[in-house]
């Protein structure tokens, strides 16, 4: 089952908070959220309140196990921007778009989880 969690109007860059979204796609949701605590930019912060929303959501209104839920897919859209203008010279002026995003996070309990990898395993033994 998929649950989905929306930020709209989030005040970061959409392209600087896509950079963030590409790392968490794949892990499972708690993997995601120790990952975001540990990058230092403000799009992790924005994301992983987005994340602990679509984690509660999942658990109070389908009652999924939190444990089972893998990150699907984290997709980050341009929203409305906020024109601004600034001083030029001759008397002139330029535009300046303070850009916002939507953040949408969708979870899955379907995927299955990636396994640890074991050490030692596929080698081939001593002859």
């Amino acid at each position: 089952m998929e649950v989905r969690a929306i930020a709209r109007q989030q005040r970061i860059s959409p392209l600087k908070a896509r950079e963030v979204a590409r790392e968490i796609q794949g892990l499972p949701a708690s993997r995601a959220l120790d990952l975001l605590n540990f990058v230092p930019k403000k799009a992790a912060t924005l994301i992983g309140k987005t994340l602990k929303s679509a984690v509660a959501n999942a658990e109070h209104n389908n009652g999924l196990a939190p444990n089972s839920l893998v990150v699907k897919s984290a997709i980050v859209t341009e929203a409305r921007h906020l024109a601004r203008i600034t001083q030029r010279a001759k008397g002139s002026a330029s535009a300046i778009k303070r850009r916002s995003s939507h953040i949408t996070i969708v979870l899955s309990d379907e995927i299955p989880l990636p396994q640890p990898k074991q050490k030692g395993a596929g080698r081939k033994p001593a002859a």
